[in-house]
């Protein structure tokens, strides 16, 4: 085999991972289509998997592409837009009519708004930053918060409500200027690799004891902290609005 060929090969594998992100996806929206909503939500953390794999691939082969960018970004829409929009839709959305239909819709519109900002804005944005919530933390959030409801059998107790908030919440935080934390580029100090490495192995036991109550918390938590960054981001320039005036 040349080196022309092997070249060749090295740049399928990354997208190889982007199908099977897009492949998870598609068989999520039959799941949920099918009522099988947990089945559904596991195939969405698979495309997080898949998704997480292809881009370091990518830079570990030195196999980055604009054309590996592309089809990113229209898998990331159907794993991770499409395929929470028909989970919700078909869990809790169809059971109010157009309301639910539009939240869908809506969710879909401004991920593909979300992506799309991210692929013109990326070679100039902050690496260590997001500008709004990534759609795949979005995707999961939603998710897992459903997959808790079923669980804990509280979508008839009125916990709907609690779901579609979080669906407007989502949809509007991944168009939004605000910063969310980006953990691509880590920089781990040798000093605190002992506790870093404490800390994940701790938090490794619990999503091993507790899956669904610790991705909850965590994917609630990311979200949490992003609003409250901003609101103190908000206050802040406030105070300095009104210094400036005085």
């Amino acid at each position: 085999m040349t080196n022309k060929n092997k070249s060749h090969i090295a740049y399928i594998i990354p997208n190889l991972f982007t199908a099977a992100s897009a492949f998870m996806g598609v068989l999520s929206v039959i799941a949920s289509s099918k009522g099988e909503f947990e089945k559904a939500v596991y195939l969405i953390l698979l495309s997080l998997l898949f998704d997480g794999l292809d881009g370091r691939v990518a830079r570990l082969t030195k196999t980055t592409s604009r054309f590996g960018a592309e089809f990113d970004s229209l898998a990331d829409l159907v794993a991770f837009g499409v395929a929470p929009a028909m989970l919700f839709y078909f869990n809790i959305g169809i059971h109010y009519g157009k309301l639910g239909s539009l939240l869908s819709a809506i969710y879909v519109l401004f991920g593909a708004i979300r992506l799309a900002r991210f692929n013109v804005t990326a070679p100039t944005s902050e690496p260590s930053v997001f500008i709004g919530v990534p759609i795949p933390t979005a995707a999961v959030f939603i998710s897992i918060w459903i997959l808790f409801g079923i669980k804990y059998h509280i979508m008839t107790s009125g916990f709907s409500w609690v779901i579609l908030f979080f669906m407007v919440l989502v949809s509007f935080l991944m168009v939004s200027n605000i910063r969310y934390p980006s953990f691509k580029k880590v920089d781990l100090k040798k000093a605190n690799l002992k506790k870093v490495l404490i800390a994940i192995i701790v938090l490794l036991s619990f999503v091993y004891l507790f899956l669904i109550e610790s991705v909850t918390i965590i994917f609630t938590g990311y979200i949490l902290y992003g609003l409250i960054r901003g609101y103190r981001s908000f206050q802040k320039r406030r105070k300095i609005a009104k210094s400036d005036k005085i």
